[in-house]
């Protein structure tokens, strides 16, 4: 005999249950807040990530270095960095892994008084520099005093630590390198002064992911990280479907927000995001990697499989 409840018990029954508990993802950000993160902060407020099952914790971490060695070491299971330092992360025996791309394009450039005596990388000849990252900049910049046809013996370099426009403005230095044209350099202008950038990408460099999400390789959930990404593709694409709203949105999370900085950064931003966070273009990896064994930062060149990983692609 089959058992039939009435409609109204069963709904009752139903109602009765308790929700299916979101799945809890701690996501570290490569710095404080900022336009950068905007699609991350849009999927948190507009309930993008509830909607895909998740409860996700977004945390600022007190140093920028930390977050990728945090999932390295299973204290975080997300976190956003940069392609760049991924590489040499991973070479040095890191088990990250790429599963999305926050950032897809170089924002980093090599910052300057506007109308101060460098006005071409040639310039920077006898100069100091400063830089905040030791390792992958001072490649970086070899890179692009090559193509002048200069070495890093023919300049200075100073670390400012992360006091790029400030240690500029201030004479210590006449060059930044690291700075993001996004923030940095409407931070110059905000503060009285005039700053232009030499964009990486086109004084030779192989373009790159500039942000990126970060996971642990041996810890790797991809059903919750393949749903993470789908929350970031949707905050994105209503981003460009509705910028003054996202833009509304964004000012409201936090007080300092809307303030003049973050306003002008978010304008420089805004078109720069991933438009398929989850998509992989293998050969940019491939590329960067042979430019760092070029460079002499790395030893070997490693398959792009153990670098990155499209999450949302067919197993």
């Amino acid at each position: 005999m089959t058992l039939r409840l009435p409609a109204l018990t069963l709904a009752a029954l139903l109602a009765a249950s308790p929700a299916l508990a979101a799945d809890k993802l701690t996501l570290m950000l490569d710095w404080f807040i900022n336009p950068d993160h905007a699609p991350i902060i849009l999927a948190q407020d507009k309930g993008f990530f509830t909607e895909a099952g998740l409860e996700v914790e977004i945390i600022a971490p007190a140093d920028p270095a930390d977050p990728p060695r945090l999932v390295a070491a299973g204290k975080a299971d997300l976190a956003v960095g940069y392609q760049p330092q991924l590489h040499l992360q991973v070479h040095e025996g890191l088990p990250l892994l790429r599963v999305g791309t926050l950032v897809g394009m170089p924002l980093s450039c090599v910052m300057v008084q506007a109308d101060g005596p460098v006005q071409s990388i040639a310039d920077l000849k006898g100069r100091k520099i400063g830089y905040s990252v030791a390792g992958f900049e001072e490649a970086t910049l070899s890179v692009l005093l090559a193509k002048a046809g200069l070495k890093l013996s023919d300049v200075e370099m100073v670390n400012v630590n992360w006091s790029l426009t400030p240690s500029l403005m201030s004479g210590q230095v006449e060059a930044t390198l690291g700075a993001f044209r996004n923030f940095e350099l409407k931070q110059m202008e905000l503060a009285g002064g005039k700053g232009r950038c030499f964009h990486v990408e086109e004084e030779g460099l192989p373009a790159y992911d500039e942000l990126i999400f970060l996971a642990n390789r041996d810890s790797l959930n991809r059903d919750e990280v393949a749903r993470f990404m789908q929350a970031i593709e949707k905050a994105t694409h209503y981003m460009l479907n509705h910028p003054e709203e996202a833009k509304a949105t964004f000012a409201a999370h936090a007080p300092d927000l809307g303030d003049a900085l973050n306003t002008a950064a978010w304008e420089d931003t805004f078109g720069r995001f991933a438009v398929s966070p989850a998509a992989l273009d293998e050969g940019r990896y491939a590329r960067f990697e042979t430019f760092l064994l070029e460079a002499g930062l790395i030893k070997d060149i490693l398959p792009v499989s153990q670098l990155a990983l499209d999450v949302g692609a067919a197993q």
